[in-house]
């Protein structure tokens, strides 16, 4: 890693996607990460062993036995009111869907980054997007849904570590960095966030009211817990969470369009394929063809809105994803009928061209 300052005094490096999350964390006050390696997001672990924070911010990193165990740890430490975070690549991600599920029910804010590979099963460790329906759907059980940031650059892997951390405590929920390989092992240059210290005990009593801190002497402790015996009870809970929900796809809604305001053909991608679809618009552009591109930055909430917009002026979309298809459901929603919806995709950890993609907006849509 190369470090310098630039004439803002802003501290420029150039990384891994990993390790800026790893850097990102340290800085944001993180309090845990609790973690098991796994191709292609074990740079996240190891980069933190190697700035060994428990020297400098007081940070704990520890590598757990499984990634049940970490996401658990996890569990444990937000239930004090700490700021914790685990990563993991698709398979581990799979196994701690239990344990998002209890922290969704339990309304305790976390941090998880799954840096995605192909699958299903073991798979392949090339990079992927098939975890969309397993993160936005919510792939444990139960009616909950977690705040889902998809980063398309090393510096947003950093910034959305920070954004990721202020949601989760904002709104008492899991919130989720989804990227692909890709960007978890490209290298850019990325400007670090300023330093946020570690909340003190004090800080976390008046900030965090539901953390369990031991039994004050004026009230009984808080009891953390998913479980709810009564239907009445766990409706309440449920209905709850809905309205947060709702607050949420009201307020952080997060995107980027780039030649959109005169397309006649619109792209809609995530991640590594909208850099690939962006160079795509920009060759559809020098022979002619009207298109433009939207990237959705939140998952969760998504961009229905924006595209249903965009709907209303334009002959037809193409979504491009790493997968099978399956946010191409979510456009289709958005979109209602009002114009064609098509895919393309690629999977088992190829990556598609620019070339490609401009070829499948000519024959599914142009023709």
């Amino acid at each position: 890693m190369n470090n310098l300052k630039n004439q803002h005094n802003e501290e420029v490096r150039l990384m891994k996607g990993n390790e800026a999350i790893a850097h990102a964390a340290i800085r944001s006050g993180c309090d845990g990460y609790f973690g098991y390696p796994i191709t292609p997001q074990s740079e996240i672990l190891e980069t933190l062993m190697e700035l060994e924070p428990w020297n400098t911010t007081g940070m704990v990193v520890l590598q757990a036995e499984s990634e049940v165990a970490s996401i658990n740890m996890v569990y444990g430490a937000a239930s004090c009111g700490k700021k914790s975070m685990t990563s993991s690549s698709s398979p581990g991600v799979s196994l701690m869907q239990e344990g998002i599920s209890y922290l969704a029910g339990a309304e305790l804010p976390c941090v998880i980054v799954n840096v995605m590979r192909g699958g299903p099963g073991l798979g392949t460790i090339q990079p992927s997007q098939a975890d969309y329906y397993q993160t936005v759907k919510g792939g444990g059980h139960g009616d909950y849904k977690m705040i889902t940031l998809a980063p398309a650059s090393v510096q947003e892997m950093a910034d959305h570590t920070v954004l990721a951390f202020d949601l989760a405590f904002k709104y008492l929920t899991p919130t989720m960095i989804l990227a692909d390989g890709v960007i978890g092992q490209m290298m850019e240059k990325v400007i670090l966030p300023p330093f946020q210290p570690r909340l003190t005990e004090v800080e976390i009593r008046e900030k965090c009211p539901w953390a369990t801190l031991g039994k004050p002497a004026n009230r009984k402790p808080n009891i953390i817990t998913s479980l709810a015996l009564l239907s009445e009870e766990m409706e309440e809970i449920n209905l709850r969470l809905q309205c947060r929900y709702r607050e949420i796809e009201k307020t952080e809604v997060f995107y980027e369009e780039f030649s959109c305001d005169d397309a006649e053909y619109l792209i809609i991608a995530f991640g590594t394929t909208a850099r690939v679809c962006q160079k795509a618009v920009e060759m559809a552009r020098t022979e002619g063809i009207k298109a433009g591109l939207l990237r959705p930055i939140t998952l969760f909430p998504y961009p229905s809105r924006i595209i249903r917009e965009l709907a209303e002026k334009i002959k037809g979309i193409l979504t491009v994803e790493m997968n099978a298809g399956q946010m191409v459901d979510d456009v289709k929603l958005a979109v209602n009928g009002r114009v064609p919806v098509e895919f393309y995709g690629r999977m088992g950890g190829i990556v598609p061209s620019p070339d490609e993609v401009l070829e499948a907006l000519k024959s599914k849509l142009i023709k």
